[in-house]
């Protein structure tokens, strides 16, 4: 039996403070640890909630007082553990303190996130199987009522994770969706690069625990970011859609690209038909797509504007999100961006070779100013060293009525700046986030850094609406 970490082990140190009674300063401290005292438990909630475990398991010892407001379930509905599956002769091994914190404080717990360094040797992989494993049984074994769960970054299609351990960890979150899961209605498994046979087993274990609570409580946010792996083609599979079709309280997905297709559209539309009337009753309609779209990922697939038109007529509030990662093709993202689309977010990485024949300013002049009426937050991380994009990027801006937010790094004259201050400033507009990062490759950047100042010295008394930022980064 794994032994338990006490994060409240009492000590005798003779006196509440640990102080010496002969000491002159004894009083001082003292009367200054009454004024502590003396704060109602609220107040020493909200500090000891920015206190990291260490400093809470001194704060704890300090007086019984302390130590009572430090048993406040509100201290401990969010924990987040990063694992890495090594060893360190200088701290409690994970699978200990993962294993102790759960089954000590694991009944107050409502969120819980767990990332992973993904493992390069098959002995971190084992420890990592065991100690999440662990982790989830001791979750089990206390009740706890988790409200949110995520866990991310497994990559369990990397050699490191033998056939054993991979089905060893399957079995664990089988076994806490059907025992452990019963109050969830936020899940992430993003990244986790599962077979298309594991993947699929695992969805539809928490269809199967979905239904056993619902109506009382359903996954309303899913995260499958890169939940299957690259080499699967899951986007026809019917038991993709049949999980998607069922999963009727959901209002929030997020998935790969890869898995988009027609089949996937009309399912999600049959899921909202099917449940209509309670959905609408219980506002749980699908609100909120995402797809990310990475080069190494399949993406050639043709998605019909009718689908999308389709499922927008029967999810009106549908927001769509799309983050795209080093994809400039031109012919492959006008098959994407269907004017049928109702884009909310779009995001793009693009680091190009010059010498390659790419260019941005179809995405910034013909493709993006169609969602000029849904478009609010804009993102955008190119390196174009030798293609002008200001003009392009300002005409972008100055078409969309309705974008909140703009990020951008790429290769942009200082003045840039300015021009964009201006048009916020002197246009009736939204836009009251914005941040630019002018990447320069210049030796000696002197010259650009006074123009930059200079410009914003102009500007020092900007509406207290808006959030503006600007720099230049050294492009190595």
């Amino acid at each position: 039996m794994v032994e338990e970490e006490s994060f409240y082990e009492d000590t005798d140190t003779g006196d509440e403070t640990g102080e010496d009674p002969s000491d002159d300063s004894c009083y001082y401290i003292s009367e200054k640890m009454s004024e502590w005292d003396s704060l109602p438990h609220v107040c020493l909630q909200h500090v000891f909630r920015l206190l990291p475990d260490r400093d809470r398991r001194s704060a704890a010892l300090v007086c019984h007082h302390w130590h009572k407001v430090m048993r406040s379930p509100s201290l401990w509905r969010t924990r987040s553990f990063h694992f890495t599956g090594r060893l360190n002769k200088y701290k409690q091994s994970e699978y200990n303190y993962a294993v102790g914190y759960a089954l000590n404080l694991g009944v107050y717990l409502e969120r819980l996130e767990v990332s992973v360094w993904p493992p390069r040797k098959r002995f971190i992989a084992k420890t990592l199987e065991e100690t999440i494993s662990g982790l989830l049984a001791a979750l089990i074994s206390v009740q706890a009522q988790l409200r949110s769960f995520s866990l991310v970054k497994l990559e369990l299609d990397r050699t490191s994770w033998t056939s054993r351990n991979r089905k060893a960890l399957m079995m664990s979150l089988h076994v806490f969706l059907q025992r452990g899961a019963s109050k969830l209605t936020s899940i992430s498994l993003n990244w986790m690069q599962n077979s298309i046979h594991q993947g699929l087993e695992l969805l539809s274990a928490l269809l199967h625990s979905q239904r056993r609570v619902n109506p009382r409580y359903y996954i309303s946010s899913l995260d499958l970011e890169g939940f299957f792996s690259m080499e699967v083609n899951v986007r026809l599979n019917p038991i993709m859609h049949h999980s998607m079709r069922n999963l009727q309280g959901l209002t929030e997905l997020r998935l790969s690209y890869s898995c988009l297709s027609d089949e996937l559209l009309m399912a999600l539309q049959s899921r909202h038909t099917s449940g209509q009337l309670s959905s609408t009753r219980n506002g749980n309609s699908l609100q909120t797509l995402s797809f990310h779209c990475a080069l190494i990922e399949p993406h050639l697939q043709v998605v019909r504007g009718g689908s999308w038109a389709s499922l927008v007529s029967s999810c009106p509030d549908l927001r769509v999100k799309f983050s795209v990662d080093q994809l400039i093709d031109t012919e492959v993202l006008a098959r994407m961006l269907l004017p049928e689309i109702p884009l909310r977010e779009y995001s793009m990485t693009a680091h190009y070779d010059p010498e390659e024949e790419c260019s941005a300013k179809p995405v910034l002049c013909d493709m993006l100013p169609q969602y000029s009426r849904s478009l609010q937050n804009l993102n955008l991380d190119m390196t174009n060293c030798d293609e002008s994009l200001d003009e392009e990027l300002l005409g972008l801006v100055k078409v969309c009525e309705c974008l909140e937010q703009l990020t951008v790094c790429a290769f942009l004259e200082v003045n840039t700046v300015n021009r964009l201050l201006h048009m916020r400033l002197t246009e009736k507009t939204s836009l009251n986030k914005i941040s630019v990062t002018i990447y320069t490759i210049e030796d000696d950047p002197e010259e650009q850094e006074d123009q930059l100042e200079e410009i914003l010295c102009s500007y020092l008394h900007l509406p207290p609406e808006l959030e503006f930022y600007a720099t230049l980064y050294p492009f190595v």
